[in-house]
C-alpha cells in the first residue's frame, strides 16, 4: 500500500514538474494582450517581454504591424519608440530602444510595452512578429505561426484574438451622433425650463396683483 502510494506521488510530483516547465517556457515568450479588442476596432496592445538570456540584457524590441493607421506609443522611462510609416502613411512598426545609460531588461526580468492601436483588422486573429535583440548582439524572431497540430512552435508571433465588432468603424460616428443627440434633448429641456419658468413667473406676478388688489378694494 505505502509503495503505490509512494509510486503515485512520485507520478504526480513528476506531472505537475512537466506542466510548471511547460507554463515557463510559455511564459518566456514574448506575447501581446489587448482585453476587449475587437475587429474594426481601437484598443491598448500590451507586447510583455521576457529576458531568456542567462548574461545578457534586452535592449530593443521592434513590433511589426498590419499598416494601421493609427499607434500611439505611451512614454516609457528609459526607452525611446520610434514609429515607422509606408509611403502611403499606414503605420507598419513600431521599435522601442533602451537609452543611454539604461541597461535594458535584465536577465530574469520583463517589461511591457503598451501600445494603442488601431483600426483593428477585421479577422478573427492578427499577429504583430517581433524582433528581440541581446546587448551580445544576439537577435531573436518572434514570427512563427501555430503548427498544424495546435502546438506551439519554438519560436511563436504575438497573437491576437479579435472579437466580433457590434459597432465597427461607425462607432466613433455613432458616439458624435449619439452626443449631438444628448445636446439637442438638452437645450430642449432648457428651453422648456426657460418657458416654464417664465410662466411661473408671471402666474406669481398675477396672484400678487389679484392679492394687492383685494388689499385695497
Amino acid at each position: 500500500m505505502n509503495t503505490s502510494l509512494s509510486r503515485a506521488l512520485v507520478t504526480a510530483t513528476a506531472a505537475s514538474g512537466l506542466l510548471l516547465s511547460a507554463a515557463g517556457i510559455a511564459a518566456a515568450h514574448v506575447v501581446v494582450d489587448a482585453p476587449g479588442a475587437t475587429q474594426g476596432g481601437y484598443g491598448v496592445a500590451t507586447f510583455r517581454v521576457p529576458d531568456e538570456s542567462d548574461t545578457a540584457s534586452t535592449t530593443k524590441l521592434t513590433v511589426a504591424l498590419p499598416n494601421l493607421k493609427s499607434a500611439r506609443t505611451e512614454p516609457i522611462a528609459g526607452w525611446t519608440a520610434t514609429v515607422e510609416k509606408n509611403a502611403q502613411g499606414d503605420i507598419t512598426a513600431v521599435t522601442w530602444t533602451a537609452a543611454p545609460g539604461n541597461p535594458g531588461i535584465a536577465p530574469g526580468q520583463f517589461q511591457r510595452f503598451p501600445l494603442s492601436i488601431g483600426p483593428l483588422p477585421k479577422q478573427d486573429k492578427v499577429s504583430f512578429n517581433a524582433t528581440q535583440t541581446y546587448s551580445d548582439g544576439k537577435v531573436v524572431e518572434w514570427n512563427q505561426p501555430m503548427n498544424g497540430d495546435g502546438s506551439e512552435p519554438e519560436h511563436p508571433a504575438p497573437t491576437l484574438t479579435l472579437a466580433k465588432s457590434k459597432g465597427g468603424d461607425d462607432d466613433a460616428p455613432a458616439a458624435a451622433d449619439a452626443d449631438t443627440s444628448n445636446k439637442g434633448t438638452d437645450n430642449t429641456a432648457r428651453w422648456l425650463g426657460g418657458i416654464g419658468l417664465a410662466l411661473g413667473a408671471l402666474g406669481a406676478a398675477l396672484g400678487l396683483g389679484s392679492v394687492l388688489r383685494g388689499r385695497r378694494s
